[in-house]
């Protein structure tokens, strides 16, 4: 089953964080995909590719390039202390300030999801009850202090309707073993439910019809798989 979500039990001096954001001066740049948020959504890149302070993109665009410290982390002692306690590959990490009244539109993040082999962590440090996530319509309260991993690869967005930014610390890991169990083990978490597909029913309702032991075997297989599908969503 696909996890749409799953708190973790991953701590981080919250308090320190602030005060070393609020210390760190205007190095803030704007999120470059200006169609997916109306209103101002900024970003402030601790490790990227190459290192380079002024690339605000998660993704490496060549082999040639790996995820470094860019020269801001020095100011967030905060942030390598936090980074010293996840142990899985870490790509980027950003602080991104979705500021007041601004609004993220319904997105994917193509292929971010654990199931993918990669996980976006979010750490909110300032926010408040004001501003809504919506992951598949479903509202998500997100805490100053708290560790979330959510499904980037499904349907999310985010209103901040308050008069107050809302910062996160967003980090991107690898997936390996470490992470699995820390996810698996979460005492709050989602699934993705499945649905039973209209061409499957339909499927089996043509094969029962034929009526030949083949044609029955495989409708025997296909009605497994419906019922495999109805438990798992009831599980969840």
């Amino acid at each position: 089953m696909t996890v749409r979500y799953a708190k973790l039990p991953l701590l981080f001096d919250t308090k320190a964080m602030q005060t070393e954001l609020l210390a760190a001066g205007e190095n803030w740049q704007p999120h470059l995909n200006t169609y997916h948020y109306s209103g101002s959504w900024t970003v402030f890149p601790l490790r990227s590719p190459g290192g380079d302070h002024k690339n605000i993109l998660p993704d490496l665009m060549g082999k040639d390039h790996q995820y470094q410290d860019t020269p801001f982390m020095e100011q967030f002692r905060s942030v390598t202390k936090l980074l010293s306690i996840i142990h899985c590959p870490v790509m980027s990490v950003r602080f991104l300030n979705l500021q007041a009244g601004a609004v993220i539109k319904e997105h994917r993040d193509n292929e971010l999801a654990f199931e993918k082999g990669e996980a976006r962590l979010h750490f909110p440090v300032f926010t408040n009850n004001d501003v809504e996530f919506y992951c598949e319509n479903e509202r998500i309260i997100l805490a100053e202090g708290e560790c979330w991993y959510l499904n980037a690869n499904l349907p999310h967005r985010v209103t901040n309707n308050s008069d107050k930014d809302r910062i996160h610390l967003v980090i991107d890991c690898k997936v390996n073993e470490w992470l699995k169990d820390m996810i698996s083990s979460s005492e709050k978490m989602a699934f993705k439910k499945e649905e039973v597909d209209d061409n499957l029913l339909n499927m089996i309702k043509h094969l029962r019809y034929q009526n030949t032991e083949a044609s029955n075997k495989h409708a025997d297989e296909l009605d497994q798989k419906v019922k495999n599908i109805q438990n798992d969503s009831q599980a969840t």
